[in-house]
């Protein structure tokens, strides 16, 4: 198995293999010249991000700067998913976004580790595992979603949240590290924010 294959299978590998390093330069160029692009320049940014990511849905939108160790290579967008501004998104395996997915800014959401043993350190391996978030989910500010997690649709996980373990669907779940805060229910049919009544 080659380094460039080691990087999707979860074993430990080396990032700095050649092969490895020029093709994710070529990647990050086409990230610098996405982050260039003017507020203006909307349906350019569109076609890049077509040819950047490995899927984007219909309708997403991202809103520079965008951080990114593969430049979206291996990142998969659902429709109408939103990032907001200094999303980080370590892609050096693949992370899969659902459908109205919304990231709010700074949002960190990482697949690369690093082995606890430090002869393995001092080496910089790496492994990485990929991430999962569901359908529909909002992630506040500044969450940080590590390795191997999985978040389940329609779940908010709260500002400054620090998730390290899979997250179930239709849940408010907050904290370092993020817990299950409650369930989605009947109260959030009626009010939107504490005591702010929806009356659309």
């Amino acid at each position: 198995m080659t380094e460039y294959e080691k990087m999707h299978s979860g074993d430990i590998y080396n990032p700095s293999d050649d092969t490895i390093f020029e093709e994710q330069i070529k990647c990050l160029d086409r990230l610098y010249d996405f982050n260039a692009t003017r507020p203006t320049e909307l349906e350019k940014r569109s076609e890049m991000l077509k040819e950047m990511f490995a899927e984007v849905g219909k309708d997403c939108y991202i809103e520079p700067p965008l951080h990114s160790n593969w430049g979206g290579k291996h990142i998969h967008l659902g429709n109408n998913v939103y990032f907001n501004f200094n999303a980080t998104l370590v892609d050096d395996t693949h992370i899969y976004i659902g459908d109205y997915t919304m990231l709010g800014p700074n949002v960190v959401i990482a697949t690369a580790g690093h082995p606890i043993l430090p002869e393995l350190r001092e080496k910089a391996l790496q492994y990485n595992l990929p991430v999962h978030i569901g359908k529909n989910c909002w992630l506040g500010a500044g969450v940080i979603v590590l390795p191997g997690v999985t978040i389940g649709d329609n779940t908010v996980i709260g500002a400054g949240s620090v998730v390290t373990k899979d997250i179930p669907a239709n849940v408010v779940a907050v904290g370092n590290p993020c817990k299950v805060l409650r369930e989605i229910n009947e109260h959030d049919k009626e009010f939107y924010y504490k005591d702010r009544r929806i009356n659309l």
